[in-house]
């Protein structure tokens, strides 16, 4: 290839990553917020675009900010929807362990595109919104026109490595601590925001995790992920039993440098989707895959969903 070629090739990456930071800067700027109401629970939401529907979902610790750069893009096509999760940043938060079951979080995904007058949606889920993503997509399928997970397997391969993987329990060790009684009393907004490496972007961040319920986002792990001594833990029986098999279009998202939620979880997630199931393993990417890699991650998603 000639050099001038090579240049070229280059000039054309920097200045589509420029343009992306630029459109993500301006992104607070041109978002319209709004709520939607899930029997007494407000769910903020941040939109962006026009035509068939996005609906975002984060993880811990984070808020509907960390899509920006993708929703910056995608908005040219679609209509791109990023909520806050209850308990973060501009939700609700309401009080009480049960009122963060997964059943609760589900329903708020579904009032959500219920708000919307198209009757499906593409769910995009990230960490603890890749679960509920995947749950939606399992218990509520007539939502979902395709799924999109990043950085979190499938339930059955998630739930196997906690049962069976030492590597996975060993790194899975802060969720037990987080389902200690006080252990919220633990974390700050500053702490929370440490991950995040855009200096402009930490700052939005801090100021949204201390609108945010601390005790809240750790009601997550209370919830949902197994106990220390549950049959995930100890039997693969509650990991492999049978579920529905998802029947929309999978595209899952991971970073081979992810230390919270191992790769290995992604074997066999074929076995559990009756559709075609596109997955991308980015080498370099951590934990916040959609951060790590955003370039890669957002032009996966466009060519994806372009197919």
């Amino acid at each position: 290839m000639r050099k001038n070629s090579v240049r070229s090739i280059l000039l054309f990456a920097w200045t589509a990553f420029f343009i992306s930071l630029v459109e993500a800067n301006d992104l607070l700027n041109d978002v319209q917020h709004g709520f939607v109401d899930n029997n007494g629970v407000k769910i903020h939401y941040a939109t962006l675009g026009q035509g068939p529907l996005i609906v975002m979902l984060h993880g811990y610790p984070d808020f509907w900010y960390t899509w920006r750069h993708q929703m910056a893009a995608l908005s040219k096509q679609f209509q791109v929807v990023a909520i806050d999760l209850r308990g973060y940043n501009k939700s609700d938060k309401p009080k009480g362990v049960k009122n963060y079951a997964m059943r609760h979080l589900i329903s708020d995904v579904a009032a959500v595109i219920r708000h919307f007058p198209q009757k499906q949606a593409i769910v995009v889920g990230h960490d603890w919104g890749g679960a509920i993503a995947w749950q939606v997509a399992i218990w509520r399928p007539e939502l979902v026109e395709k799924l999109i997970v990043l950085s979190t397997p499938h339930p059955n391969g998630l739930f196997r490595e906690i049962a069976d993987n030492p590597e996975q329990q060993s790194n899975s060790q802060y969720a037990r601590d987080y389902q200690q009684e006080e252990a919220h009393r633990e974390l700050t907004a500053e702490g929370l925001a440490s991950w995040v490496r855009d200096e402009e972007a930490k700052k939005i961040y801090v100021e949204a995790f201390r609108r945010s319920d601390f005790e809240a986002m750790l009601n997550y792990y209370k919830a949902s992920f197994p106990k220390q001594n549950s049959g995930a833990q100890s039997s693969t029986s509650s990991a492999t039993s049978p579920l529905t098999k998802i029947k929309c279009p999978v595209l899952a998202i991971f970073g081979l440098q992810d230390k919270a939620l191992l790769p290995a979880g992604w074997n066999g997630t074929w076995e559990w989707i009756d559709s075609d199931l596109t997955m991308v393993s980015i080498p370099e990417a951590g934990h916040f895959v959609q951060q790590d890699a955003t370039a890669l991650v957002t032009r996966t998603i466009k060519m994806w969903l372009n197919r």
